[in-house]
């Protein structure tokens, strides 16, 4: 990683601008200036704050058997880049997790953006990345933004979010497992090799 990158990291990793969080700031995210595949989700869940390492639960599982890769490459951010749109767990709402804080992404984003010189294809996950990072979709369903996913392919990606909540999502459209995700894999490999 440059120095601006590792700089850059570690002031995120200090970043206290949500202490009024219920479980307080523990900013999760993971990148290198070297990063060829970016994956930009909402933010992490109350198992992954107590981890401290993103998608190390049933939807990372599923997410790099959509990838097509293992967990030592999953977790090389000379690679992989895991940057979601709130660095830290929002808490919990009426039907799950709060939506990310909303001055995370202005005081990081594009700082990090820039900083991810290598980067060839960002796999976008879920509504509030949807709306900030392909911007076209940000008044459609994400369902519409991943059907719609030729029209920014290769650099770009769509995707629903990997949960097991989302099983139903999968069986009524089966064309995503079928039809997506054997050119995704074939995208990964050609980048991460």
């Amino acid at each position: 990683m440059t120095d601006a990158g590792a700089s850059l990291l570690a002031e995120i990793r200090t970043c206290d601008r949500c202490a009024g969080l219920p479980l307080g700031p523990r900013p999760i995210v993971q990148f290198s200036s070297k990063s060829k595949l970016l994956i930009v989700g909402q933010a992490p869940g109350r198992i992954t704050h107590h981890k401290g390492i993103p998608f190390d639960d049933p939807s990372g599982d599923r997410l790099r058997q959509w990838l097509g890769v293992d967990r030592d490459t999953f977790y090389n951010a000379s690679k992989i880049g895991i940057v979601p749109m709130g660095f830290c767990f929002p808490g919990t709402g009426k039907s799950g997790d709060l939506a990310p804080r909303a001055e995370c992404a202005p005081a990081w984003r594009k700082r990090i953006i820039e900083t991810l010189e290598a980067v060839e294809l960002t796999l976008v996950i879920g509504r509030y990345a949807i709306d900030w990072h392909l911007p076209q979709y940000a008044g459609s369903t994400v369902t519409d933004a991943v059907k719609s996913w030729t029209d920014v392919w290769p650099q770009k990606l769509a995707l629903p979010h990997p949960s097991p909540r989302n099983n139903r999502w999968l069986k009524v459209n089966s064309w995503f497992e079928h039809d997506l995700i054997p050119k995704l894999q074939s995208r990964v490999i050609q980048l991460l090799q």
